[in-house]
């Protein structure tokens, strides 16, 4: 690994080969739980050039001294990250950030080109875990694909915070529609009521000025056909990669793909309004299931052929409800059923940044070109969609249905 710049006095923190056993007992006892400012003291006394590295022999005589104290995929993790570096030595940094819980590229990049197998026992392996370690183990082994990634998330999973995101907007889904449903004295097909589209959260054509409704049309569906795979696929994909990747970035996907649902209707499908959120559900199931391919061999979650195959069908046939839907005659003419093509918006936002996403497990998304690719690609069409929402329905003299 090329060496790091350094953060100051604070790198000033490494182990020489000749001092290790100059280690003060109270210096051992503090080293798997100390805070940054302890490592910097403990390490000053190992490295008085001030280099910033320690040479891998002794470092790991250090961490076999100290295995009791070390959480036993951790340790793991740092031999191999030792055997991985030719020229003898390995970086202060790394070893901080790593009982920081924290994860730089090159640290990973390190454990990837090491030339030593990880020799422990595969998480799967293990026996006597509790229910809720078991689920911890099966959430790993359903959404990463290298083993070194599903044991690092199983050390340090704690639950906290849980995966709120998916689930507060299924509980908010669930609640609108059932309350439009007593409104509307009608459940299956609701989008056939004569007053459906009167909702304010409805995305409309002709009210497309209404910024909001580009997002809150995920709150109103179809009917209880749609709203049921929808939730399902929220909960049995989103919540697992929510609790492996965080609400942030599984939340940042699926507004990426509800908000270019919405636009992709509004440049390919114009005269139609838009409900449901298979926008943003299309992007999580379209990248989830991409990882998958991409990652095959990686990818130990149970007959994944079949489930893959499933969830293509359910997938397939809740589109194919949606085109059949939108060509079916409208019950509010002279405006047409909802439109199909936020499933596809939701789908290429899936494949290119959701991807990136889930291949990138606790690493940097600024430090991966293609994430900044596909987000200038975002962001292009984002602002086309906008151009084209605000001059092109001028300009084309479009027939748009009357407001609700």
């Amino acid at each position: 690994m090329g060496e790091h710049p350094s953060p100051g006095p604070a790198v000033a923190a490494c182990a020489e080969a000749e001092r290790i056993e100059e280690l003060e007992p109270e210096a051992e006892e503090r080293l798997p739980a100390a805070p940054e400012d302890h490592w910097k003291v403990l390490f000053e006394k190992f490295d008085p050039g001030s280099t910033g590295y320690i040479s891998t022999g002794k470092f790991r005589s250090l961490l076999e001294s100290h295995s009791s104290k070390l959480d036993p995929h951790k340790k793991e993790v740092l031999l191999a990250l030792a055997d991985s570096h030719a020229d003898g030595q390995i970086c202060y940094q790394d070893f901080v950030n790593l009982m920081s819980n924290k994860r730089s590229n090159s640290f990973r990049q390190a454990i990837l080109q090491g030339n030593r197998r990880l020799s422990s026992k595969a998480l799967l392996e293990e026996k006597g875990l509790s229910l809720s370690q078991r689920l911890i183990r099966h959430v790993a082994y359903e959404t990463l694909p290298r083993e070194i990634d599903r044991k690092w998330y199983y050390d340090s999973y704690t639950c906290c915070p849980p995966p709120w995101f998916m689930i507060t907007i299924t509980l908010l889904e669930v609640a609108l529609f059932l309350y439009n449903g007593v409104l509307l004295d009608q459940f299956v097909l609701q989008v056939t009521h004569p007053r459906y589209l009167k909702n304010s959260l409805v995305y409309h054509p002709q009210l497309r000025a209404q910024a909001w409704r580009y997002v809150t049309y995920i709150f109103m569906h179809a009917g209880v056909e749609q709203l049921g795979l929808n939730v399902a696929l929220q909960l049995l994909v989103g919540v697992p990669l929510e609790m492996v990747h965080g609400a942030t970035r599984i939340g940042l996907v699926y507004v990426a793909g509800v908000v270019a649902g919405s636009l992709a209707v509004s440049v390919a499908d114009m005269t139609a309004p838009v409900v449901g959120s298979s926008g943003g559900v299309y992007a999580l199931v379209s990248a989830h299931l991409a990882n998958i391919v991409m990652n095959w061999s990686g990818m130990k979650c149970q007959f994944k052929l079949l489930r893959m195959a499933v969830a293509l069908i359910c997938m397939s046939m809740e589109f194919g409800r949606a085109v059949w839907l939108r060509f079916h005659p409208s019950a509010y003419p002279p405006c047409p059923h909802p439109s199909f093509v936020a499933h596809l918006g939701g789908v290429a936002v899936g494949i290119t940044l959701g991807v990136v996403v889930l291949r990138n497990y606790e690493q940097r998304l600024q430090d991966q070109s293609l994430w900044w690719i596909f987000v200038t690609m975002y962001t292009i069409f984002v602002l086309f969609a906008v151009f084209w929402n605000i001059f092109a329905y001028t300009l084309l003299d479009l027939k748009l249905p009357p407001a609700p």
